[in-house]
């Protein structure tokens, strides 16, 4: 496929990305919960992504990557495959800047997810749910159509806007010690690697992944990239493959990644929900599950810990 970004971003576009988003979206609050406090021992932070316009941290890689289009590109369109926040996310940015959305989405999409990308305005085209069919139709979209293509993770724009969560995340909560993220195909988890240890460089990032679509931990168990083939998670957000841009991140600068169980999902999700009165994602809740689960196995001393609750995009 052409157009798909290539080049390794640094913390310096970052910056540039923090510029572009910031009179676009929200800037999401940080909620704490004296519940999760007392449960885990330490004093724990939320990074409200739920709370972002489209429900999710997409919209700052989306807004950051269609921003950046030439008028002749803006004209053509854009084309992205999502199972969901991405797709809602590319569609809201292409509204934004005058220009279509042209979205590969799953079969097995969310009622929710689908919904969004239609209310932004987004083109839906249907494809079957696995990724040699995501590439495929995608491809053809393409070509049928002259767009840039926009994929969710694995583009340096991208990774750079995604990186502006954790980089407003340690304005806020400056003396974090450690910052937890889901990992799916790694863009969340590369910026906020590139973000995190470029302002605070003894922070520890750790990645967090449902146990039934673990490729990153697999793969940074082996130190080579393995791809999964058939992802089985509630964790919808998760079950995509890490790209070559974001492996590097993940294999060089994430900590540890830490593998829940679908039963550790539900359970912290169903407390967050029930002690916060917000509503998260399966997704989100990894993130969560992997720090009660860390918390069982680690005798470490009273810690910052920060969460960043990637999205909160789901069927009541």
């Amino acid at each position: 496929m052409s157009n798909i970004s290539v080049t390794v971003p640094t913390f310096a576009e970052v910056r540039a990305a923090r510029l572009r988003l910031n009179s676009r979206i929200h800037f999401t609050p940080v909620f704490t919960s004296q519940a999760v406090d007392e449960r885990v021992g330490h004093s724990v932070f939320f990074k409200c992504e739920n709370l972002q316009k489209t429900g999710s941290f997409k919209i700052r890689g989306a807004i950051n990557a269609v921003s950046q289009l030439t008028a002749l590109e803006l004209s053509r369109g854009v084309v992205t495959h999502s199972s969901g926040n991405h797709a809602a996310a590319l569609a809201y940015a292409a509204r934004l800047f005058g220009t279509t959305a042209h979205i590969v989405m799953p079969t097995n999409s969310s009622a929710i997810k689908i919904a969004a990308v239609e209310n932004y305005g987004g083109r839906i085209v249907k494809c079957e749910p696995n990724l040699a069919a995501r590439l495929s139709v995608a491809a053809a979209v393409q070509s049928e159509t002259g767009g840039t293509m926009i994929p969710p993770f694995d583009h340096a724009q991208i990774i750079a806007g995604q990186g502006t969560c954790a980089m407003e995340f340690l304005e806020q909560v400056p003396d974090l010690d450690v910052m937890i993220a889901p990992i799916g195909g790694g863009g969340l988890m590369s910026g906020t690697c590139l973000a995190a240890k470029s302002l605070s460089p003894t922070i520890r990032v750790i990645g967090a992944e449902p146990a039934g679509a673990d490729d990153a931990y697999q793969s940074k168990l082996q130190n080579r990239l393995i791809p999964q083939s058939n992802p089985q998670t509630i964790a919808d957000g998760l079950r995509t493959n890490l790209g070559d841009l974001t492996w590097p991140f993940i294999r060089d600068l994430v900590d540890e990644i830490i593998c829940v169980t679908e039963d550790e999902i539900i359970a912290a999700r169903r407390f967050f929900c029930e002690r916060t009165k917000l509503i998260i994602e399966p997704s989100s809740a990894v993130a969560l599950a992997a720090q009660f689960k860390r918390n069982r196995d680690s005798a470490a001393r009273p810690q910052r810990i920060g969460i960043i609750i990637s999205g909160g995009n789901v069927e009541i």
